[in-house]
């Protein structure tokens, strides 16, 4: 049998290795992404050319309350014409601050809580053959509300938000179905079922290495 496209050592493991870059434009700048052209050397294969958007990333938190409940939140998302139901979620724009910290202010700032126990529930590339956006998951816990008087005010799709606390067997049978479509809380709330039904062994550090976050995942 013929061993073409065998991975090997590593197989299942995503490994950090860019290839050289020979050429970069800019072909817009945007307000949130812009969208670049890198000419890219593939050695044997040659140089292509590959143009995506080029985003500062996000996280996500998925929160669970003392019975088991995840937070949902319903906000109209305008490309694909949705009122959609996802988790807790904002940009990573403010440079080289802690994503935990990023987390802990989108979720004050959404949901008005305040999480006492966080951990990094799981990562994700959005859309890797088109963009470079990646996605920290957050597994939020422990959690209070913020006080009336030091609550966010909402603007745009945010002022237009509704809460609501499902059961997170329900929210994986939501997902499973195609009631649920965005990504974060898609991936989110099947990594929280299985992480939950491995005694949350999975959980890693809310510092543990980032290396696919604009800014370490090398150019």
């Amino acid at each position: 049998m013929s061993d073409r496209g065998t991975a090997g050592p590593g197989t299942g493991v995503d490994q950090v290795a860019p290839r050289p870059v020979v050429g970069r434009s800019a072909l817009h700048a945007g307000r949130i992404f812009d969208v670049v052209r890198d000419d890219v050397d593939l050695g044997d294969a040659g140089v292509v050319t590959r143009e995506y958007l080029d985003h500062p990333g996000a996280v996500a938190i998925v929160v669970l309350d003392a019975d088991d409940r995840v937070l949902l939140l319903r906000q109209y998302r305008h490309p694909v014409r949705t009122m959609m139901w996802e988790v807790p979620a904002g940009l990573l724009d403010v440079p080289a601050e802690p994503a935990v910290e990023a987390a802990a202010r989108e979720l004050a700032e959404e949901a008005d809580l305040v999480a006492d126990r966080w951990d990094v529930l799981v990562d994700y590339a959005t859309t890797p053959g088109a963009s470079n956006e990646s996605v920290r998951v957050f597994l939020a816990r422990d959690v209070r509300e913020v006080a009336p008087e030091d609550r966010h005010e909402r603007h745009g799709e945010e002022a237009e938000i509704v809460t609501a606390w499902v059961p997170l067997d329900d929210a994986v049978a939501r997902a499973l179905a195609g009631d649920l479509h965005n990504p974060s809380a898609v991936v989110g709330i099947l990594a929280a079922a299985a992480s939950r039904a491995g005694g949350w062994a999975s959980l890693r550090p809310v510092d543990v290495e980032w290396p696919y976050r604009r800014g370490v995942l090398p150019d």
